[in-house]
Order: C-alpha cells, then structure tokens, then sequence
C-alpha cells in the first residue's frame, strides 16, 4: 500500500515560514549579544545601581498599559465588555504575545476573549483590526508631532523626510489597494464597524485615547528607565526613538519583539549619541518592567482565564 504525497496546507507553510524567520532573527540577535557582552554586563551593573524612585515610575507605567490596552479593545467595539475580565486578558495577553511571533498571542488571546463575550469570530477579527488601525494612526499622529515640536531631533534634511514620508504613503496606499483586491467583504466588515464605534462617541473615545496613552506610557517607561540609569538624552528625543524603534521592530516576526526591538532600541539609542552601557542599561530596564517581571504572573492569568473557560 503506497501513500500519497504529504499536502502542507498554506496557512501551515505560512506559520513554517514565520518559524523560519524567527529563529534565524533570534540567532542573529544572539551572535550580536555574544559579541557585545563586555557591554550587556555592564549595563546590567549600571541598571543594578539605577535611581529607584525612576523606576518605580516606569513600575507603574508599565503596569497602566494594560488598562490602556483594555480600553482601546472597549472602544473598539459596541456591545460592553466585562471591565474585570477585560483588563485580565489583556495582561494574559502581553504574555502570550511573548510566547508566539508577530503579535499572534495577543491575537489569538483577545480574539477568543472576544468571541466569549458574544462576538462572531468575523466581528471578533473586525474588532481586532479596527485597534490595529488606530494603534498604527497614533503612532503616526506622535512621530509627526514629536518631530514638529522638536525640530532637529530627527538628523535628516526636510527635503529627504519629505521623500520619506511618499515612499511610506505610497507603500501604505498600495497595500490598501491589494488588500482590497483580495479581501474587500472583510474591509467592509471593518469599515463598517469603524462607522459604528464612531458614531458612539464614548466609544471612539475609548479606542484613540487608549491606544494614544498605551503608546504614550510605553515611552515614559523607557523615559523613566533613560532617568534612572542617567542617559543624556532629552524625555522627547527618547520618546521619538521608542516609536520608531518599535514600529521598525514590528516588521519583524519574533515574539514580543525579543531580540529585534531590542536591538532597534538600543541602536537608536546609540546613533543619538547615549554610551553603549547607558544604551543598554536603559533597555535591560525596559524589557524587565514590561516583559520578563510581568511574564509568570500573566501566564498565571492566561492559565486561571482558559481554566474558567473565559477565553
């Protein structure tokens, strides 16, 4: 009896493929941390000894982007979410997000949270999309508006920004038009749910405000951390450089961005002037608040929430 070939469906390859570029973005992250770990270590003596009254600040930033989180997923849809099991998920969520490339944790974790409150998965996906939207709106909104407010701190001539920014809206504009080639009965469900959100002004509300404060706070962690380990670089210019490092980090499919925003962070960071062992310092501080001390506790929730059958 002879079997047939093994048929690997798309959305399988599609998951080998991000494996793939996974693994190899960590292991080249990992060569460049063998090479510069004279460095790493003392930025982490340097991080030991930080200001504590600093971090504390970051502490509790940190911690107020999960509420914020909440909320823009509140505004993102009509029908009213359960607050406590809300802000419980997204914290579940951030760990999972560190567990799966590419954002697919937090996804999957907010997706089946949603269809437990009684969403269809097409509005759960929609629900998604319409934070997703807003999240990329805001940081565009905060880099033009940094970069207005402070001119100099982007080291680029006008006319080069200007170019710039038309190659980016033209990439965005071509990717809107083969999406809505492939997918236009999905974009209408979308835009049909951005016209309901915003047409309950509590809602809109909720879904700009709380992605502009999620981003917002996320600086001010790596502001309070800058603070703490004494790097001499202006709250501003260090804002500036979070968004942009995290959204260039976004391209890139590792989970929660370990090794690539940790790299784009502390380049930034460097390229503006701040020494290597501050520049790490300041990141070693940044992953520890948002990532490595909330990580068991929200694998804690993440468990309690499936066990309740809440996700």
């Amino acid at each position: 009896m002879t079997s047939g070939p093994v048929v690997v469906s798309p959305s399988r390859r599609r998951v080998y493929g991000q494996t793939v570029v996974t693994l190899a973005v960590l292991v080249g992250i990992a060569c460049l941390a063998r090479r510069h770990w004279p460095m790493l270590e003392r930025g982490a003596v340097r991080l030991a000894v930080a200001d504590q009254g600093w971090l504390l600040v970051g502490a509790v930033a940190a911690a107020a982007t999960w509420v914020c989180a909440a909320l823009a997923q509140q505004g993102a849809v009509v029908p009213r979410l359960p607050q406590g099991r809300l802000v419980a998920a997204q914290f579940a969520a951030g760990a999972a997000n560190h567990l799966l490339p590419a954002g697919l944790g937090a996804g999957a974790v907010n997706l089946r949270f949603l269809m437990r409150c009684g969403l269809t998965a097409g509005r759960a996906v929609s629900a998604l999309a319409v934070k997703g939207a807003a999240a990329a709106v805001v940081r565009v909104v905060l880099t033009v508006t940094l970069v207005a407010a402070c001119p100099g701190m982007l080291r680029m001539p006008l006319p080069h920004l200007a170019v710039l920014a038309a190659l980016c809206a033209a990439v965005v504009c071509v990717a809107l038009l083969l999406a809505w080639s492939r997918c236009r009965r999905a974009l209408a469900t979308v835009l049909a749910d951005i016209r309901a959100v915003h047409a309950n002004p509590p809602r809109a509300a909720a879904l700009w405000g709380g992605q502009l404060a999620f981003a917002a706070l996320h600086a001010l962690v790596l502001i309070a951390v800058s603070q703490a380990v004494a790097l001499s670089l202006a709250p501003a210019r260090v804002a500036l450089l979070y968004i942009a490092a995290s959204s260039a980090a976004a391209l890139l499919p590792t989970p929660g961005g370990l090794g690539s925003l940790d790299a784009a962070l502390a380049f930034a960071l460097t390229a503006s002037g701040a020494p290597g062992a501050a520049a790490a310092s300041a990141v070693l501080g940044y992953r520890l608040l948002t990532v490595w001390l909330p990580l068991i506790p929200g694998l804690v929730v993440l468990a309690v929430l499936v066990r309740r059958k809440a996700l």
